[in-house]
């Protein structure tokens, strides 16, 4: 069974948080202000898929790591924002406990 894509919604989410709309962040990632609310819209709706080099531009406008806009549950959506934002050590800490080594 096909698993729904978790982008449109993962953006849409992003993007209220942010507090901008479809057409600002358009704009902010190189899209013609013309076109940039309908092409984010499709985006959001699922009826378009951005590429790679898009998404990471939201994803940076966004403040989110690329692999946000894949998970597919809201706590590992959540873990992957917290996780992105630490330090080396501080992931390899938490591998460590996660994983029960000494």
């Amino acid at each position: 069974m096909a698993r729904e894509n978790p982008i449109p919604a993962r953006l849409k989410e992003a993007r209220k948080k942010a507090g901008i709309t479809q057409k600002d962040l358009g704009v902010r990632i190189g899209m013609e202000p013309s076109s940039a609310s309908g092409r984010m819209n499709h985006y959001e709706k699922g009826r378009h898929t951005p590429d790679i080099s898009t998404l990471q531009r939201m994803a940076d406008e966004l403040g989110v790591p690329l692999n946000y806009f894949f998970c597919e549950d809201e706590l590992t959506a959540e873990l992957t924002c917290l996780i992105s934002n630490m330090s080396d050590v501080d992931k390899k800490t938490l591998i460590n406990q996660l994983t029960k080594r000494t």
